[in-house]
C-alpha cells in the first residue's frame, strides 16, 4: 500500500472534474489539489510560460509528497507535458491521449469536434492524438476563450455563457460532427448546456473518466495504489481560497475541506528545495 496522495493540478476549478472522477473510481486514494487561480486563464499564454508554471506546480506537488501527478489541464497537457515530463522522476498523466482514445471509440462517422482553450485548439494536439488512432478522422477544433472566465467567475449557467456556447458550437455542428470532445477540464461543468445545443445525436466525450482509468492502471502497475485512505484530501490555490471554495462548492454541489493559499515562489525557495526553476 502507498498512502501518499495523488497530485492533481489545473489553472483553476476545472481540474475538479478530474477530482470528481477520482472520488468515484479510486475511493482509497487521497488527493492533493492545486489550482493556479492567480494566473488563470492559461489559454492565451505562450508555451514557454505554461512550461514554467508546470515546472513550479509539479515541483510543489512532488515536494508535498505526491506519488503520481494528473495534469488536469488540457492546455498544459498540449503545450508543456511532453517537455516537462522528462525532467521529473515522477509518473505524470495528461488529458490528451486518454481523451483521444475515448473520442475514437465514441465516433461513428469519424467527424469529431473539439472545444478547448485557444492554446489547446491552436496547438493541434487533439487532432494529432486522434489521427494517430484514426488516420482518416476529420477533427475540427474550436477555441472558446470566454468559457473558462465564465466558469471561474461563477457564471457557468448564465445566459451569456449559453450565448457563447451557441456561437462556438455552431461551426462544428454545421460540419455534421457526431462526437464532441470537451477539451478543457472546465467544460464538463457546462455539459447540460452543451447537450441542449448539440442535441441527442452527438456523443459528448469528457476525458476525465478515461484519464482516471489510465491513472488507476498505472498506479497498480507501479505498485503505487492505496488499499485504504490514509488521511483527508487537501486543496490549495495560488489565488483567493474563499473565492475558489465558493465557486467549487457551487459547481460540485458539496462542500470542500479547507482551501489553503500557497505562494509557489516562497514555498519552492525555502531550505531543502533542490529543483532549479527556469526563468519565465
Amino acid at each position: 500500500m502507498d498512502g501518499r496522495p495523488i497530485g492533481i493540478f489545473d489553472s483553476g476549478v476545472g481540474g475538479l472534474t478530474v477530482v470528481r472522477e477520482v472520488w468515484r473510481r479510486l475511493p482509497n486514494e487521497r488527493v492533493l489539489y492545486f489550482g493556479d487561480t492567480a494566473r488563470v486563464p492559461y489559454g492565451g499564454r505562450p508555451a514557454f510560460e505554461i512550461e514554467g508554471f508546470a515546472r513550479q506546480i509539479i515541483s510543489y506537488l512532488q515536494r508535498r509528497g505526491a506519488k503520481f501527478v494528473i495534469v488536469a489541464c488540457n492546455t498544459t497537457s498540449a503545450l508543456a507535458l511532453d517537455t516537462v515530463e522528462r525532467e521529473f522522476h515522477l509518473p505524470l498523466v495528461g488529458m490528451l491521449r486518454p481523451g483521444a482514445r475515448a473520442a475514437a471509440r465514441a465516433t461513428r462517422t469519424g467527424r469529431i469536434g473539439v472545444i478547448a482553450t485557444e492554446g489547446t485548439a491552436r496547438s493541434g494536439a487533439y487532432e494529432r492524438a486522434i489521427k494517430e488512432l484514426m488516420p482518416g478522422a476529420e477533427v475540427l477544433s474550436k477555441g472558446c476563450p470566454l468559457l473558462v472566465p465564465f466558469i471561474e467567475d461563477g457564471r457557468a449557467h448564465s445566459p451569456e455563457a449559453m450565448d457563447a456556447l451557441r456561437d462556438y458550437l455552431a461551426p462544428l455542428l454545421e460540419r455534421d460532427i457526431d462526437t464532441l470532445v470537451l477539451g478543457c477540464t472546465h467544460y464538463p461543468f457546462l455539459e447540460d448546456e452543451i447537450r441542449r445545443v448539440v442535441g441527442p445525436d452527438v456523443a459528448i466525450v469528457d476525458p476525465a473518466g478515461e484519464t482516471v482509468e489510465v491513472a488507476s492502471a498505472l498506479l497498480h502497475d507501479l505498485d503505487l495504489a492505496s488499499s485504504a485512505r490514509t488521511g483527508p484530501d487537501e486543496f490549495t490555490v495560488s489565488g483567493d481560497p474563499a473565492g475558489f471554495a465558493s465557486v467549487a462548492e457551487k459547481l460540485l454541489g458539496s462542500r470542500l475541506p479547507r482551501v489553503a493559499r500557497v505562494d509557489l515562489q516562497e514555498s519552492l525557495a525555502s531550505p531543502g528545495y533542490r529543483y532549479r526553476e527556469q526563468r519565465l
